[in-house]
């Protein structure tokens, strides 16, 4: 089931809090102890940043895995830490990376030291709204083989927020890959708590075996394998990437917005539930695929009103910053969520990155 560690950082004490989840984390992903002392690190850092600078906000610790590949393989697991706060921001991101940029009469090393020590790393910041870190740790041993092929130009990630601070989130997404397919799927499992989890966690598993069909088909397998569950509202999104086309279908209240060269517009998900109410036809949107493409999938937890932003729509951010980005500007201490909460966000991989 999705285990995450929700950690408010207002005072010191959590950010020994903040260490203790990403070491169970890693325990959780099979790190060794030189990557379990690594994520403990990182997030140590990145909670005193919050302190530091930002007056305190969030840490959100998750185990959280690359693309399965046909046939079943994976690669391992890696622990994932995010930041989110809503204080003053950076004014000079590139500075702020360097070692001994400090604006709170410290080392100022926090930061920088991240960025060496994590496997992946990226931030957003904006003066005044606050600021996004995202950092993984993989185990060492971790060189999963990947397809070569116009697949690897597509990426995908997520943030999830389990509701009121509980262990386990009913909100679970996952993707897979099948040659030129890139398929991502995000199910809320009714409710919320373990019965919610162990829908979801249903969903991914059934969607190993879904990575060679259309987002229709995958549905129609992944309601059987949630028929001895409460049943999730889910949505499944596949790109075929040589012939650059987006296919799209859902089931339930999972929010779905495609960016097209900077103008949004919605695809549209079926009422009914993944499990015990699916509809008898599932309708399929078609889209174009291109590089300056985002798509954002969210569950209901988001409120229903949110209007994503220009920021929310660029494609050089890692896609798990552009989840935590989405769920920091449509949520606040005026506006907390009321559900659990997870975006997941498909996006192409950078020109410059290899």
């Amino acid at each position: 089931m999705p285990r995450v560690w929700d950690v408010p950082v207002h005072d010191s004490t959590r950010v020994r809090d903040a260490r203790v989840a990403a070491e169970e984390a890693a325990g959780l992903a099979g790190l060794d102890e030189q990557r379990t002392a690594t994520a403990a690190l990182v997030a140590t850092e990145l909670a005193t940043n919050l302190l530091k600078h930002a007056g305190g906000g969030r840490v959100l610790i998750d185990v959280v895995a690359p693309p399965v590949l046909a046939g079943g393989r994976d690669g391992a697991r890696l622990v994932q830490v995010t930041t989110v706060d809503h204080g003053p921001g950076i004014a000079d991101v590139p500075a702020a990376l360097g070692d001994g940029f400090t604006t709170a009469r410290s080392l100022g090393a926090g930061l920088g030291s991240c960025a060496r020590l994590a496997d992946d790393f990226d931030l957003h910041s904006v003066p005044g709204r606050g600021t996004v870190v995202v950092a993984r740790i993989r185990a060492v041993s971790d060189r999963a083989a990947a397809e070569p092929g116009p697949a690897d130009r597509v990426r995908a990630g997520g943030v999830n927020v389990p509701f009121g601070g509980a262990e386990y989130s009913g909100d679970a997404w996952a993707w897979v890959r099948a040659g030129d397919l890139v398929t991502l799927m995000l199910a809320d499992g009714l409710g919320h708590g373990p019965e919610a989890a162990r829908a979801s966690t249903a969903a991914v598993g059934a969607l190993r075996d879904a990575a060679h069909v259309t987002p229709g088909e995958a549905l129609r397998r992944l309601d059987q394998a949630l028929t001895r569950t409460r049943g999730a509202a889910v949505a499944v999104a596949q790109v075929d990437t040589r012939a650059g086309v987006l296919k799209f279908a859902g089931v339930g209240n999972i929010g779905a917005r495609l960016c097209e060269g900077g103008t949004w517009r919605h695809l549209v998900s079926r009422p009914g539930i993944v499990g015990t109410h699916r509809p008898t036809t599932l309708r399929e949107e078609k889209a174009d695929w291109a590089d300056d493409r985002v798509l954002v999938l969210h569950s209901d937890g988001l409120p229903s009103r949110w209007t994503p932003t220009s920021e929310t729509c660029r494609t050089t951010a890692d896609p798990a910053v552009t989840a935590a980005v989405t769920i920091r500007d449509a949520s606040s201490p005026a506006r907390p969520v009321r559900d659990d909460t997870a975006v997941a966000v498909l996006a192409p991989v950078p020109p410059d990155r290899p």
